[in-house]
């Protein structure tokens, strides 16, 4: 079926009716009636983030050598969004966007790409996606990475969770569940031991969350923030490899670039895969399938054995590889089943749209960033035009996509792709449209001078030719303008 294209103004309409067709009656009696019981009209919502999954790391985005059955599931029961993009290139800076529905470069926190050692993190004031769900009766859990700040002054708990049960930097060992001998194991705010692969700790505490809240009167808001497919590279059965890390005298041993491989790197997809299977399972087995909101995405684009087909680039980099991630929704009550849409999409609209389907709104202070995506589930067909910036610190990166069309500097390296007819950003077409170019600079400008300045202390990262083959001469690069 060909997309058909509609205007900004028609798709605020379409939302306004896609709510008043099928839900708004149903949230309105909610807020009328007082009831704490919203079971038969708000959906569930189960947020699942993998953390560094490449575009083409499950199957039903093209991965070849290995199939992830659970996420298939989810697409052919939902829409797949194909021109799915993540806030930032890096973790820290995305999850800030999908907290906040708002461009991550608004927040000091925003601009560490990613948080490591500074204190710096999430205002506690700041309305947040499990915040305003809350508000609006939702119970609220955190299951996985956080990486917004550390305690005392920021957290799950301080940001509109309920519940945390998970770990609070940028990675940890699978087995250890730690960095360089340091634990990073939460329940609450209060540090805790467990035994296992975090993958499967992270899904079994999802099942009690599940199984807790189908008691509940409440509807529930579950994130699931896994760690995999993150490094250290260790699947189910690599505790050798977590001894090995552990014992060894460096620092930074989990970075291990002396470790991994193809096969491991299947072993944790499919691993992240199969729990998510039972998750389902389980909602099937509840009852709870049909009005439970899913999603599965990633937080930014796949890491050193990712496979990001058709585009090149990786986490850290503003080429579609490092920015294009998988983005499903599954809401049988509500959505089309099994249909893909052509919309361009970002992190940031998924507190507009989670909002919606609860029947609520961003709060007016802090205006969303993102679009409501509902119509998009509704009629997958419709698409509406859309501009989006990125800045990345090292390399001095800027990016803006409109349209079909990506202006991307790099150093002093400038480019202008069509990124709809070359993924792959391998035609430079500056010279044939310097007036697209000029076009696409300018609103880059505009967007960069609504936004923090970048800050010279903040944290950048990117890959090396000492690191990686493919980027030999590479070398970090932390400039500020």
């Amino acid at each position: 079926m060909p997309t058909k294209s509609v205007s900004r103004r028609a798709i605020l309409g379409q939302s306004m009716a896609a709510l008043g067709a099928g839900l708004a009656p149903e949230f309105l009696h909610a807020r009328q009636s007082g009831h704490s019981d919203r079971r038969g009209q708000q959906p569930n919502i189960l947020f699942i983030m993998a953390d560094d999954l490449g575009y083409a790391d499950v199957s039903c985005y093209g991965r070849r050598d290995y199939r992830t059955p659970a996420i298939d599931r989810l697409a052919s029961g939902g829409v797949r969004f194909l021109q799915g993009y993540a806030n930032s290139a890096v973790c820290s800076a995305t999850r800030t966007g999908l907290i906040t529905g708002r461009y991550q470069n608004r927040l000091p926190i925003g601009l560490e790409e990613p948080l490591a050692f500074r204190d710096v993190g999430l205002p506690p004031d700041h309305p947040t996606l499990p915040s305003l769900l809350r508000g609006r009766g939702y119970e609220t859990c955190l299951i996985g990475k956080w990486h917004l700040g550390a305690l005392p002054k920021f957290g799950p708990l301080q940001s509109g969770y309920d519940h945390f049960w998970g770990f609070r930097g940028g990675g940890v060992d699978y087995f250890t569940h730690g960095v360089g001998g340091v634990k990073d194991l939460w329940d609450g705010d209060h540090p805790v031991e467990a035994t296992g692969y975090l993958t499967d700790l992270l899904a079994d505490r999802t099942l009690e969350a599940i199984e807790r809240n189908a008691e509940s009167a409440k509807p529930f808001f579950i994130s699931l923030h896994f760690n995999a497919p993150h490094w250290p590279w260790e699947g189910p059965d690599d505790q050798a490899e977590s001894r090995r890390l552990d014992q060894s005298d460096k620092p930074l041993a989990v970075f291990h670039f002396d470790g991994g491989s193809q096969r491991v790197y299947a072993e944790m997809v499919t691993r992240m895969d199969y729990q998510i299977g039972r998750i389902l399972d389980r909602l099937d087995s509840l009852g709870l399938a049909e009005n439970t909101i899913v999603v599965f995405t990633s937080d930014n684009g796949g890491e050193r054995f990712s496979d990001t087909w058709p585009f090149t680039g990786r986490k850290t980099e503003l080429l579609e590889g490092g920015l294009r991630v998988p983005a499903i929704l599954r809401w049988p009550k509500f959505a089309a089943k099994g249909h893909d849409s052509q919309q361009v999409m970002i992190s940031m609209d998924w507190l507009p749209t989670l909002l919606a389907a609860a029947g609520g709104t961003p709060d007016p202070r802090y205006p969303s960033d993102g679009i409501n995506l509902l119509p998009f589930l509704k009629t997958p067909e419709q698409t509406v035009p859309r501009t989006l910036c990125w800045r990345y610190k090292n390399l001095d990166q800027r990016a803006c996509r409109s349209g079909e069309w990506k202006y991307l500097k790099i150093l002093e390296n400038i480019f202008l792709f069509n990124v709809v007819d070359d993924p792959m950003e391998r035609a430079n077409l500056k010279d044939r449209f310097p007036e697209k170019l000029s076009e696409l600079e300018e609103k880059y400008r505009a967007w960069e001078s609504r936004m923090l300045p970048l800050d010279p202390a903040s944290t950048t990262h990117g890959f090396s030719g000492s690191e990686l083959a493919d980027h030999y001469g590479a070398k970090l690069h932390n400039s500020v303008r």
